[in-house]
């Protein structure tokens, strides 16, 4: 009885497979649909195969290894690239046509140029005393005649001829001004004024005058950053923002360094070297740079000296820079024959402000919205790089690497173009990258924010104890030593 109705059960469930299947045979089926129906064995994944771990250098092949950081001296590769005489091609390279042609692929002397200006405008950050310990914190830590000299910047050929200094004069919480003082309270050194000399002048086909801006650092300067309103300036439709301008032109009669604006003072200086180089019949450029809140400060500045000082060729060269006004302030520096070369870092969130969200929703339409007054526009041509184009950097997890210079400078050194690896013969030491950051692989072995003063600023005096040295005199700030050379030739 049994084995009659297992047999009966069997042949009504073969009948009803075989009903089914004539169904599905009618039936138009995708690959997708073919893949759900067959057997299972088929979609089974396979077992991994466990196989010994490879250093990741030798996976890789790094042109660098940790061996190549141990102090080899005259057997180790040079970090200096050959420089060539760009003098009949420095228009183009400072973007008269607006860098076409040069950028994919990246045009070696234009690499050579743009890293130049970013290693002096990373000189802000290394002479910046923000050691809150300090009596000096907020100043300079060298005079401007050793500046270069101290920082290893004189193989580029210029001299300093003024310290810049502005103000971050706003309403801060207490608890803010009172965990930060500085040594004159409300002025910090913001950046300098530099001329190139005459062999650096016959390189590089004219006499070019340098400003560099530093970038945010101060509390104060980040507090009065969150200001993102944009404010008019004059009585036009031009807006920038609010918390840039603030910095850019205050001053008060209170202030020992900010009698003048950093504006007033920046001006001040490069009228006067215009005139004096215009004057013995030579060629004029100025070239602006800075990161970050320096970049910002870049394009405020050129668009005075634009309105100040007729028939002077401006370009701008800024490292991470915020959107700093409208789309009139974009049209108007245009207008002025300003010329803005922009390298930005794909995973740097800084360049996507003012507005991260909003603006980048509001510029995809801009057909409805170009004309808007209070969206922020980008001003210039981008040079867009990429944190994962390096084998020696590490995927960035807070993002707060991808906006450091050094990494910028780092990537800058490498790239070739969009579809290009790493450049395998680039010089710029790879060290530097980890100065303020852990951006490198941990094979190689670099120490993490390794610039940092000995002993954290101590010494052991001849007493046998521990105390912080005091500055030596020629380096202490002082109001007097505002004021530029008298000659600013060498």
């Amino acid at each position: 009885m049994k084995k009659a109705l297992k047999s009966t059960l069997k042949h009504r469930l073969h009948l009803h497979l075989a009903s089914n299947l004539s169904k599905l045979s009618t039936l138009k089926l995708n690959h997708h649909d073919m893949a759900i129906i067959k057997p299972i064995k088929h979609v089974m994944k396979k077992k991994k195969t466990i196989r010994p771990t490879m250093p990741l250098a030798q996976l890789i092949q790094l042109p660098y290894t940790a061996a190549d950081f141990i102090d080899h001296s005259h057997a180790m590769t040079p970090t200096k690239s050959p420089i060539e005489n760009i003098s009949t091609r420095w228009r183009e390279l400072h973007g008269l046509h607006n860098w076409d042609g040069l950028i994919e692929p990246l045009h070696p002397w234009l690499r050579r140029e743009v890293v130049k200006y970013g290693e002096f405008v990373q000189g802000t950050y290394d002479a910046f005393d923000f050691d809150p310990l300090s009596e000096f914190c907020g100043s300079c830590r060298y005079n401007r005649h050793k500046l270069f000299e101290e920082l290893g910047l004189t193989k580029h050929g210029y001299k300093v001829t003024k310290y810049i200094y502005a103000m971050s004069h706003v309403d801060v919480p207490e608890w803010l001004e009172r965990t930060y003082c500085t040594w004159s309270k409300d002025s910090n050194w913001m950046g300098y004024v530099a001329v190139s000399g005459d062999a650096e002048t016959a390189r590089i086909g004219r006499r070019d005058i340098l400003v560099a801006w530093r970038g945010t650092v101060a509390p104060t300067e980040w507090y009065t950053d969150l200001k993102t309103r944009l404010q008019r300036l004059g009585k036009t439709n031009i807006k920038v923002q609010r918390g840039f301008l603030s910095i850019y032109s205050s001053k008060g009669d209170f202030s020992r360094y900010n009698k003048l604006s950093a504006s007033e003072q920046v001006k001040e200086e490069i009228q006067k070297l215009v005139s004096f180089f215009r004057d013995r019949g030579e060629e004029v450029s100025l070239t602006i740079c800075g990161h970050s809140l320096g970049g910002a400060l870049a394009l405020l500045n050129a668009y005075d000296a634009a309105t100040c000082v007729p028939h002077l060729f401006i370009n701008v060269i800024s490292f991470g820079a915020p959107r700093v006004g409208n789309i009139h302030f974009k049209e108007k520096l245009k207008e002025l024959g300003v010329k803005t070369l922009r390298v930005v870092v794909k995973q740097d969130i800084v360049p996507k402000l003012p507005g991260f969200i909003l603006n980048t929703i509001l510029n995809k339409f801009t057909a409805v919205t170009g004309r808007l007054k209070w969206i922020y526009r980008h001003v210039g041509t981008q040079l867009k790089l990429d944190v994962l184009m390096s084998p020696y950097l590490t995927r960035d997890p807070d993002y707060t690497g991808s906006h450091n210079l050094e990494t910028y400078l780092h990537l800058l050194d490498g790239y070739i173009s969009k579809t290009s690896k790493f450049r395998w013969n680039a010089r710029r030491d790879v060290a530097l990258v980890n100065k303020s950051t852990d951006m490198l692989i941990k094979e190689l072995k670099i120490p993490e924010f390794w610039y940092q003063r000995p002993f954290k600023g101590l010494v052991l005096n001849q007493y046998g104890r521990w105390v912080k040295p005091g500055r030596p005199v020629e380096h202490i700030p002082s109001p007097r030593s505002i004021g530029s050379d008298h000659d600013p030739s060498l």
